[in-house]
């Protein structure tokens, strides 16, 4: 191929030699997309081809070519394909036209024609990387767009005009303000620019007021805005240096961009002066990005050794100089572009690149880097990624919200800023630490630990309420404590849903100073055997207990006025027998228990609870056989039921302390 095309130069030139009038046309669009003013080159180009006979077939396929890639650098995508179809119906021979079709059909959004352009490239360069990762996106767009991601985006009209605007860079201690880009301008007579034909960008800055709405933007009228081109603002830590993107203008040369530095006095933004990053003024430098611990600048460039294209650079920051240019790597940089880098923290960098998989044009990609500095780069998606070009991304610190631009639903291929954030979800967990005779504990505490790393002990209301915050997808060890109570504890798994919840779960703490019923204890009739339907209760006391090893209890079994005193004496203490081999049986010490038959000898004093719950019964009533007496039939059965109970109370708080 390449020597089809070398013989193909040769003959267009043999061509061009007999129309000296196209050749002064054609030599004048080639040096200016030689010196990177596309959008002039372009439309010297675009005159060619129309004035040039279709019987030209040769110079005719060259024009269109050099007249898409033009178009294409300028972001035209809709005339850049037009161009290179035009240049295919003339035979173009550079196998590169299908690898170009492939990339604009993909940032059209017609990705099977992509798939079919690249594939056709693939046939002459097999291994190729950017054909390779162009299949593979547009494989994947559709995945993206149809399963995108919880990111809500938004076009931003208020920091948006006719024109177009990129970069936006949060600054403030709280976010609260921005620099952008911008072409806009209200001076009719402002310089428009040869590479792009829009207006040189300049700096923009906005606020928020007090009540956190964004103002207008306004335009910076200190020194470090000129009559060329700035932008890609980034800050130091402190915000008191800005790094930048600045390209002058040299009617003689190439339109090399490189960094420049503006300190703040007063306020007020210096006049940029260049980095001394590099010695040659060849070598093109863009888009800082400062390290928020203020150690590294990141940074593009198209310097020689790179893998391709534009690649990610860093270099140590040390006082106002700048160390040696360290390559990313390939993890990171591709044979395309690797542009717009935005640092996060020491392990996570976010940049815009046309050279790994992607849904068309530049894609924000997040990449992570591990212990032994590896690099894993994860696309975006959808809808922070388009079919058109996403870049310049900023983040309000922590936060998951801030700006990026793209010129996605543009026809003419500006750029403009969206605003994105991913949706804020809240898992709260929330409860009342009670007695066991439901009423709130004042001077409770609710200590929280969480794989996440919380450990958190919080004081519960007078009301008996408490409400941490936690983690979705975490395990929790939660325990509630009480002066004069036993602990209790309590495990909880978070759902990985990103959702919206609330778990409630209240806590029943037992007294040390006076016997707990223990509910839901059945014995079958007239003996000691345990009912199945006991097993959860009995499960409670093994958790209790587990909950709080220092501690010792008595078992009291009770019954009712009926039977002879001893008879009932010994019932009892069979029932409490058997709660305690239960007990046993399931591993707890046989030194921490003791069964105790009380019998009829304790009749039940009646609590507030029960007073409550019963309207025969007041609060301090004992159930005695002479009050029991007293009772309609009906009340009789429930003062007995009530005297018919299992209870513990704890006898020592320092077992195997010492």
């Amino acid at each position: 191929m390449k020597s089809r095309f070398i013989t193909y130069i040769l003959f267009l030139f043999s061509v061009l030699s007999l129309f000296s009038c196209k050749t002064v046309k054609l030599a004048d669009a080639e040096e200016k997309q030689r010196i990177g003013e596309y959008f002039e080159a372009a439309g010297m180009y675009r005159k060619i081809y129309t004035k040039t006979s279709p019987q030209k077939r040769d110079l005719r396929g060259y024009v269109a070519f050099r007249m898409a890639e033009c178009y294409r650098l300028i972001n035209s995508t809709a005339r850049s394909t037009s161009g290179y179809m035009n240049a295919l119906r003339y035979n173009y021979p550079d196998s590169i036209l299908y690898l170009r079709l492939g990339q604009m059909y993909q940032k059209g959004g017609r990705y099977a024609d992509a798939i079919k352009y690249y594939k056709e490239y693939l046939l002459n360069d097999p291994e190729n990387t950017l054909a390779l990762n162009g299949i593979k996106g547009s494989e994947q767009a559709l995945v993206w767009r149809n399963n995108p991601t919880k990111y809500e985006v938004r076009r931003f009209e208020k920091f948006n005009s006719r024109r177009g605007e990129f970069s936006p860079m949060l600054a403030g201690d709280n976010y609260d303000q921005l620099y952008f880009a911008s072409s806009r301008s209200r001076d009719k007579d402002a310089k428009t620019s040869a590479i792009t034909g829009q207006n040189n960008n300049n700096f923009y800055h906005v606020k928020q007021n007090e009540q956190g709405v964004w103002l207008n933007p306004e335009e910076l009228e200190d020194g470090v805005n000129t009559e060329f081109d700035e932008g890609t603002p980034s800050f130091s830590p402190d915000g008191n240096t800005m790094y930048y993107t600045y390209c002058a203008q040299d009617p003689e040369g190439s339109r090399t961009s490189e960094i420049y530095v503006s300190t703040r006095s007063s306020a007020k933004w210096g006049k940029g002066t260049r980095t001394s990053i590099v010695k040659d003024s060849v070598t093109a430098l863009g888009h800082p990005a400062a390290s928020p611990d203020g150690k590294y600048l990141y940074f593009v460039s198209d310097a020689v050794g790179g893998y391709g294209g534009k690649d990610l650079f860093r270099c140590r920051l040390v006082g106002s100089d700048f160390g040696p240019m360290e390559n990313l790597g390939p993890e990171i940089n591709t044979p395309g572009d690797e542009m717009f880098p935005y640092v996060r923290d020491s392990v996570t960098i976010y940049f815009a690149s046309n050279g790994h998989p992607g849904m068309g044009g530049l894609d924000l990609f997040k990449a992570t880097q591990d212990s032994v500095g590896h690099w894993t780069v994860e696309n975006m998606g959808a809808p922070i990624n388009s079919m058109g070009d996403d870049f310049g991304i900023t983040f309000a610190g922590k936060n998951e919200w801030g700006f990026f631009s793209s010129n996605r639903n543009d026809a003419r291929g500006y750029d403009h800023i969206y605003s994105f954030e991913y949706p804020t979800y809240t898992i709260f967990i929330e409860g009342i630490v009670f007695d066991v005779d439901e009423y709130p504990i004042e001077e409770a505490t609710v200590r929280i630990v969480g794989r996440d790393g919380l450990n958190e002990k919080a004081l519960v209301r007078k009301d008996g309420t408490y409400k941490v915050e936690l983690e979705r997808d975490i395990s929790y060890v939660m325990m509630a404590s009480a002066p004069g109570y036993l602990n209790q504890n309590f495990e909880l798994k978070t759902d990985p849903e990103e959702a919206n919840e609330t778990y409630v779960v209240d806590f029943y703490l037992s007294p040390l100073s006076k016997p707990v019923v223990i509910e839901n204890i059945f014995y079958a009739f007239d003996s000691a055997t345990l009912r199945p339907e006991s097993k959860e209760a009995l499960d409670e006391m093994i958790k209790m207990l587990n909950d709080n090893p220092n501690v010792t209890i008595e078992l009291g079994a009770h019954t009712d006025r009926k039977g002879t005193d001893e008879y009932n004496e010994r019932l009892a203490q069979r029932r409490a027998q058997s709660v305690v081999d239960y007990l046993i049986a399931e591993g707890i010490a046989t030194d921490r228990l003791e069964a105790k038959g009380y019998g009829e000898s304790m009749p039940k004093v009646i609590n507030k609870k029960m007073a409550e719950e019963y309207d025969f019964l007041n609060e301090g009533d004992v159930l005695t056989e002479e009050f029991v007496l007293a009772l309609t039939p009906e009340q009789q059965e429930i003062a007995d039921q009530i005297n018919r109970r299992t209870e513990f109370k704890v006898l020592r708080t320092n077992y195997n302390l010492f």
